[in-house]
């Protein structure tokens, strides 16, 4: 899964990279400790083009009475998603991509306590994680990541990967290039990602600074 991440690109440069129109209202950068029910920042088309523009992370099915009608679904698995009501129709539909520079994730020992680690590419290049997203009322777009099997470098910390996106797969997830963006949701190679321990002070999604993504001497 994804419970966390680091945005801490500058929204030009991202508006730049994925060849977007930036919104006026993106949530500010840099944010070391991007924890659900936040605002993102995310790449998704509209009737002009590709649109860079903030979601509440935290899909909200249509027909949630409530924010918190429901469990909060930050998170979409890639081997159900066509068939979960709550996101059938967004993955054919409503497609989009998280760009960040990294994300945590946790392993636990026996005794209970959680270990962080940070991961982030190994090319030092953005993370482009495959996400879909709705409206819901006055919270306007949320979004949730989806996820598939690790790969075996990274089933080490988790059993579970977002989908990353290269490149040349961008114009396929948002629908540019036609159907077939299920071939996308699987694991990245091997190779793609590089991670390292990092202070359990992230532990806590109070917790801020650039510290929180430093390596972990152990």
């Amino acid at each position: 899964m994804c419970g966390r991440m680091a945005t801490t690109l500058p929204h030009d440069a991202m508006a730049q990279i994925f060849a977007a129109a930036p919104a006026n209202d993106l949530p500010d950068v840099p944010n070391y400790n991007v924890c659900p029910t936040v605002q993102v920042a995310a790449i998704a088309l509209d009737e002009a083009g590709r649109r860079y523009r903030p979601m509440r992370w935290g899909f909200i099915p249509h027909w949630y009475q409530k924010p918190n009608g429901g469990p909060l679904l930050i998170n979409a698995r890639a081997e159900t998603i066509a068939e979960k009501p709550a996101f059938k129709a967004a993955c054919r539909e409503r497609r989009c991509i998280i760009p960040t520079a990294g994300f945590y994730e946790w392993t636990r020992l026996e005794d209970g306590t959680k270990l962080p680690w940070y991961i982030q590419r190994s090319d030092a290049a953005p993370i482009a994680f495959g996400a879909i997203w709705q409206d819901w009322g006055d919270l306007g777009a949320t979004v949730a990541i989806v996820t598939t099997i690790a790969n075996e470098a990274m089933g080490k910390i988790h059993h579970r990967i977002p989908v990353i996106l290269e490149p040349d797969q961008w114009a396929l997830w948002l629908g540019e290039e036609g159907k077939g963006a299920a071939k996308l949701m699987r694991a990245t190679g091997e190779d793609t990602l590089s991670f390292h321990r990092v202070d359990p002070a992230v532990n806590s999604n109070r917790a801020s600074g650039p510290e929180l993504i430093d390596p972990l001497d152990v």
